[in-house]
Parts: structure tokens; C-alpha cells; sequence
């Protein structure tokens, strides 16, 4: 690798680029070597967004904003508020310039020709060198080359909200820390979506698998604001255990731009989203990616209403499982409390 070559395909990518191109896209790159289906796409590095803000000036501008500032240790949010509002505005308002327009340009091109798609949707992510979970956004069915531009310069703006300037302020860490890199995967057409964890986070038992899954994108069961599905999956049988259907009333959806949350039809809400096959097969990749890794997964998936089983499944992030994670930050606590309340215990 070059070190003027500041985009990469995911395939080109491992766990040893965690530092140029960040968590996430490096993630992506690992498990595409795996073996693992992940959704084709590209990776930009750190080091084009150093580039943005010092040709186009923003980084000068964005020292003199919080020089201005003073001290900030122990501030409220109304200053953060404000010191995030401006530094934003500072990123966001930057024309691309046209070197880094035309290489991202470039690829977002090959993408829309890999897949055979015009204006192929993608979502565009965050990627620090550090795990920082639900502190920067994404953007997800971003459609066209300007969206594109647009969205990644709001990703690599998001390094500065409120909560981001606020945790690093609070820990002593340098407030124009945290550049990122942006992972721009195409979009999974996603019938349901969830998460797979291969040890309870809660208890520590590495023998079962759990799963939480709900109709739509991902972020209908990341977010854990609405009833999902539940279901647990013995390790070494790779039977199912235990299931809890929920009450499924909304999901996340494409819209015409972005996604947001939808109501689900009266006739879907209380039936399963996924299927006891698609929940095996889930269940034996998720085992397989932890013996490679060499430790208990945290994993992402997509089932997609447009492709058959099993090509249908698309895995879309692994990370290190947290164990004894606080109930209230744990994304899967949910489903463990729910399977402990409904079947007394696994």
C-alpha cells in the first residue's frame, strides 16, 4: 500500500490497518478475508479527512473556535452545544476539494459498476481508531455522489457533538481529537436485521448464542427502543433453545432520502422476522467468526429480501463481546432479561 493512496476497497483491508482507516472499516476488511459475506465498499482514510481541514483551512479555524472557548473541564452542555454547532458548521460548510472529491468520486463510481446499480444506496459510517459505541453518526440509503460528499463530510463533523466534545473535555483528551475515518458499504435491502452475540453478556455463559432481530435495518434493534425478537442457540448442538417473539410495532426503513422509523403491518407484528434456518445458519457463522478471532463476538447482520438463503445473509460488523456490561449500555441485556423472564433461565 502507498501512502498517497488514501481510499481502499474493504478486501484490501485487515485488523493491522485499525489506525489508518479506523475500527470499523479495518473490522469490515478482516472479515471479508474471512470469508465472511459483507456488503462491497470502500474505506476513507484518516488521513483525507487531515487533508480536507488543512487545505480548505478549517483546521486553523477550528483551533482559533476552541481556543476561544477557555477552559472547558466541568462545562455545561449549553457550551458544548455551542462549541459543536461551530465546528460543524466549520467542516460542513467546506467546499470537497476537488482531488479528494474526484477520488472519492472515483470509487463511489466502481461501486455503482461492481454492483450494477446507478447511484447505488449505501450508508455512510463512522470509524474512529478507538470504540467510542453511539458517540458519532451514520447516515444510512445515501444515494448519488453529492449525498455522498455531503454525508461524509457530516461523519467526519460528528467527531464534534455535543457528547463527543463533552467526553473528551471531561477526560483531559485533546477536544480536536477523535478524527475519523468513514466506511461507505451499499445498502443491504433488508426483510430483518440484528445483532448476535456468541457468550451472554450478562452472565458470561460462552454455551449458547443469543440473537435479537426485528424487520428492517439494523438500527431498529441497535437502538433498543422497540420489542424485538429473541432467540437462543446451544453452541455445540446448534439447536435452538429458547425464542421470545416481541411485539414488533415499528421498524427502521428505507424513505425516499435516509431512513427513519415506520410502523409495522398489524399482521407482521407478532410473528417471527426471521426464520428458525436463517436463525442456525446466523448461529454457525457467529461461532465460526469467534474461533478465527479468537475470542466471544459482538455481530451485526442483515437478511436480504432481494436474494435467496443462504446468500441472503450479509454480515455488516464483528467486534470483541463486552461481558457484564451495565444492563442500561448493553444492547443485549434486553433479550437476556426478556428469555430469563419468559423461560426462568437458560
Amino acid at each position: 500500500m502507498t501512502a498517497e493512496k488514501l481510499v481502499f476497497w474493504f478486501e484490501e483491508l485487515g485488523r493491522e490497518h485499525n489506525d489508518m482507516v479506523g475500527k470499523k472499516c479495518a473490522n469490515l476488511g478482516q472479515m471479508t478475508r474471512m470469508g465472511l459475506a459483507v456488503p462491497p465498499g470502500f474505506a476513507i482514510c484518516l488521513d483525507m479527512y487531515r487533508r480536507f481541514v488543512n487545505s480548505t483551512r478549517a483546521a486553523e479555524e477550528m483551533a482559533d473556535c476552541v481556543k476561544g472557548f477557555g477552559e472547558l473541564k466541568g462545562a455545561g452542555i449549553t457550551v458544548f452545544e455551542k462549541m459543536s454547532e461551530k465546528l460543524r458548521g466549520i467542516i460542513e460548510g467546506r467546499e470537497m476539494p476537488t482531488p479528494i472529491r474526484e477520488t472519492i468520486a472515483s470509487f463511489y463510481g466502481r461501486l455503482c459498476d461492481k454492483t450494477g446499480i446507478e447511484n447505488v444506496a449505501v450508508s455512510v459510517r463512522s470509524a474512529g481508531t478507538e470504540s467510542r459505541p453511539g458517540m458519532f453518526e451514520t447516515y444510512l440509503n445515501v444515494r448519488g455522489i453529492e449525498d455522498v460528499m455531503q454525508k461524509v463530510k457530516c461523519v467526519w463533523g460528528s467527531a464534534y457533538t455535543p457528547r463527543a466534545i463533552a467526553f473528551r473535555a471531561n477526560k483531559g483528551f485533546p477536544i480536536l481529537g477523535d478524527e475519523l475515518g468513514v466506511a461507505v458499504p451499499k445498502m443491504v435491502n433488508a426483510r430483518a436485521s440484528g445483532i448476535t452475540f456468541t457468550v451472554d453478556p450478562v452472565t458470561a455463559d460462552d454455551s449458547k448464542i443469543l440473537l435479537e432481530a426485528n424487520w428492517g435495518l439494523g438500527e431498529g434493534v441497535v437502538s433498543g427502543a422497540e420489542s424485538v425478537d429473541g432467540f437462543v442457540v446451544d453452541k455445540e448442538s446448534m439447536e435452538i433453545v429458547a425464542r421470545h417473539v416481541g411485539n414488533k410495532c415499528k421498524c427502521v426503513v428505507y424513505m425516499k432520502d435516509g431512513a427513519d422509523w415506520a410502523e409495522v403491518p398489524a399482521g407482521m407484528q407478532c410473528m417471527p422476522c426471521i426464520s428458525d434456518e436463517e436463525i442456525i445458519e446466523i448461529a454457525k457463522v457467529a461461532k465460526s467468526a469467534e474461533k478465527s478471532l479468537g475470542g466471544p463476538q459482538d455481530m451485526e447482520w442483515a437478511v436480504d429480501q432481494d436474494l435467496p438463503f443462504p446468500e441472503s445473509l450479509f454480515w455488516l460488523q464483528t467486534r470483541p463481546a463486552k461481558v457484564a456490561a451495565k444492563k442500561k449500555v448493553s444492547a443485549s441485556s434486553h433479550i437476556a432479561d426478556l428469555i430469563a423472564k419468559k423461560f426462568g433461565g437458560v
